[in-house]
């Protein structure tokens, strides 16, 4: 009751506060497209008055990222949830974005089996569902393939399924499939399945989705104002996730996910590097070695420079 209190005071504290410093500023955020646990972060930033304190009226947009990327270079939102590469491959193309906080510090990606997986070196001769080739999951499971000298078609059959990888798994259409580990194995594990997983993130070392913006806001002090207000609402998130749940699911409601979903996202929020330069802060190593993936498989120029895709000079080291 005591820290309820406390809450409630700090958010209205936070709500007067930019009341009084003059008519908050709109800001448009494009998320995937349908509300979701996975956002909640940003929710509770929200909830709890962290961009109101900055002085910023939040609203969030719904949609698929094709939709979304667009938006943002018209100039109609001002900031978009989605995954690094979105970034990446926009930027490539000529599209002045950057991607700016990583709400995950390494991708959920990962392959998941019914059967005893202690590393991608058993996966040959085995049939693994994935699915499209197209997305992170795609670049992710590539780049562990290439890494175990693994090839598709004569050491492992890629199997498009679409987005069945738990159906397929089931059934043994598959021997195992690529998904999330915040997820898919949430699922199977809530039915009682007992469920083996590997971690992709040695040969893919890539942030998960985040915060990706344009270089115009950049250029000003709205990019610092959201990151910072997107910041504290991981910390509360990582501090207090049953609160954090709660006070987010009004926006996604009863069929956005669970407890759990968000329990299991939560490792993915921090690391070691995160405790010295701030929650969301992008890692450079690991960019530049998945970057490094992404031109070994052909899908940017030798040329590319991790540097030119992301940047933390939006990161608050110490948060109050």
């Amino acid at each position: 009751m005591k820290y309820a209190f406390l809450t409630a005071v700090l958010a209205l504290s936070a709500q007067a506060a930019a009341q009084t410093s003059g008519p908050a500023r709109t800001v448009n955020i494009g998320m995937g497209y349908i509300p979701n646990v996975q956002f909640t972060p940003f929710y509770v930033a929200d909830k709890l008055g962290y961009f109101r304190a900055e002085g910023l009226n939040v609203k969030f947009q719904h949609g698929y990222i094709n939709e979304l990327m667009p938006l943002l270079l018209q100039g109609k939102l001002d900031f978009v949830v989605g995954d690094p590469e979105d970034a990446i491959f926009a930027r490539n193309q000529g599209a002045p974005v950057r991607y700016v906080m990583a709400m995950y510090q390494k991708t959920p990606v990962t392959v998941f089996s019914l059967k005893p997986l202690n590393s991608p070196a058993d996966l040959k001769g085995k049939t693994v569902g994935i699915p499209g080739p197209f997305g992170s999951s795609y670049n992710a499971i590539q780049a562990v393939l290439s890494e175990a000298r693994l090839e598709n078609g004569r050491d492992v059959k890629l199997a498009t399924i679409g987005y069945t990888q738990l159906d397929a798994l089931r059934a043994g259409r598959v021997d195992a499939a690529v998904g999330y580990i915040n997820n898919d194995v949430v699922q199977l594990r809530a039915g009682g399945a007992k469920v083996y997983t590997l971690d992709l993130s040695q040969a893919y070392p890539m942030t998960g989705v985040g915060l990706i913006t344009t270089d115009s806001v950049l250029g000003g002090d709205l990019g610092k104002k959201v990151v910072r207000a997107s910041q504290r609402g991981l910390k509360f998130t990582l501090g207090s996730p049953a609160q954090a749940f709660k006070t987010a699911q009004p926006v996604f409601g009863a069929t956005g996910g669970s407890l759990d979903v968000l329990k299991a996202s939560l490792p993915l929020m921090s690391s070691s590097f995160t405790a010295q330069s701030g929650l969301g802060a992008n890692n450079p190593a690991n960019w530049t070695k998945a970057v490094a993936a992404l031109v070994k498989q052909g899908k940017l120029p030798a040329s590319a420079r991790a540097s030119d895709f992301y940047t933390n000079s939006l990161i608050s080291r110490t948060l109050k």
